[in-house]
């Protein structure tokens, strides 16, 4: 005989908060009024939502976790199983003092789901695989000139601790076929040699990265998908096309911006504030942000300053009153409310029209 009663858990809700990590996940589960359970599992969006839908039935199912190594593939794949999921940047989780002292995956998933039960989280954007390859391709492009950039420095680091002199002209700048067999003929000591020679294979090597990542942009630039967008961006004085590529990827549809405020909120062109009474103290630029988007842009202003008669003036109106580094800040602010405005309406900057 069969005993007991069909479990039905139609209109409840159940929370589940998710510390994602590579070999194992440690999951609480919990209601708007109680935590249920915590337990361990492996990584498995389909072991997890089984025991959802075997131990509760019928019920709306709601799981967070944070961003991190894992992108996006989980909350896709729940989505696929007709699960609501959001993922939440790290620093958006309410974390009391008691907790940062003893942190631990358990304490982790439990702030996390209950959060989420008090609806006291607000999920990142999700973009879609298309956007998120094509992000792969520019991320990688600009650590593969990072990556070249500081071979450059470790040679000239070990150079200058050689006493040796690095002759002027613009060799040495563009690092030149002759500037490298310049660098190889140097007379060494053999142990010296070595390290020299080691630190020039490593830049060979990070150069033709550079350069095959260099190709990969250039033909991602070519595609239907992104040739118009960055014909309009690159009307804009200053924006060149890996600066109109990088915009594109990242931010996707520009209408989830309402404001400009929150655009600069998202690039981190926002000032860092501490207050407390009738005191408050500005600190810089805010660490949070998009920093590839916040550089690039700065770099562009740099050349914007320069082309955009409209973009001079405001400079050196700036420059007035404030050091060259924080107006150079204003002015990024005023090309990313030009970018904004080609993107959404999708027609060109004409000078001295936007604002």
């Amino acid at each position: 005989m069969k005993q007991g009663t069909q479990l039905d858990f139609s209109g409840q809700k159940i929370f589940v908060g998710i510390d994602v990590h590579k070999k194992s996940w440690k999951v609480c589960l919990r209601t708007a009024q109680m935590e249920l359970k915590t337990f361990s599992q492996p990584p498995s969006v389909a072991d997890l939502s089984k025991h959802l839908k075997e131990n509760y039935p019928s019920a709306t199912y709601h799981v967070v976790y944070e961003a991190g190594f894992c992108g996006f593939s989980y909350q896709r794949d729940f989505s696929d199983r007709g699960i609501n999921c959001i993922v939440v940047h790290p620093a958006d989780v309410p974390t009391t003092d008691k907790e940062k002292q003893r942190k631990s995956d358990t304490v982790d998933c439990r702030k996390l789901s209950k959060s989420l039960s008090e609806n006291g989280l607000e999920g990142i954007f999700i973009p879609g695989i298309e956007q998120q390859d094509d992000r792969g391709v520019i991320r990688v492009y600009q650590q593969m000139i990072k990556d070249q950039t500081r071979f450059k420095n470790r040679i000239k680091g070990r150079l200058h601790f050689q006493g040796i002199t690095i002759p002027g002209g613009d060799d040495h700048k563009y690092w030149s076929a002759n500037f490298i067999q310049w660098l190889k003929a140097l007379p060494l000591a053999p142990s010296a040699k070595v390290g020299l020679d080691i630190l020039l294979l490593g830049y060979e090597q990070s150069r033709s990265m550079v350069l095959a990542a260099t190709k990969q942009v250039r033909i991602l630039s070519r595609q239907d998908r992104h040739k118009e967008g960055i014909t309009l961006l690159r009307s804009i004085p200053g924006v060149g096309e890996i600066t109109a590529l990088l915009f594109l990827t990242e931010i996707g549809d520009m209408a989830r911006f309402k404001e400009l405020d929150d655009l600069c909120d998202y690039v981190g062109l926002v000032p860092r504030v501490s207050g407390s009474g009738e005191k408050e103290t500005v600190m810089g630029l805010t660490h949070r942000g998009h920093h590839q988007l916040r550089e690039k842009l700065i770099e562009a202003s740099w050349v914007a300053i320069r082309l955009d008669p409209a973009m001079t003036m405001a400079f050196n109106d700036y420059c007035k009153r404030m050091k060259k580094n924080k107006a150079i800040i204003k002015i990024a602010r005023k090309l990313l409310n030009r970018i904004r405005f080609v993107m959404k309406n999708q027609v060109k900057y004409v000078t001295a029209v936007v604002k």
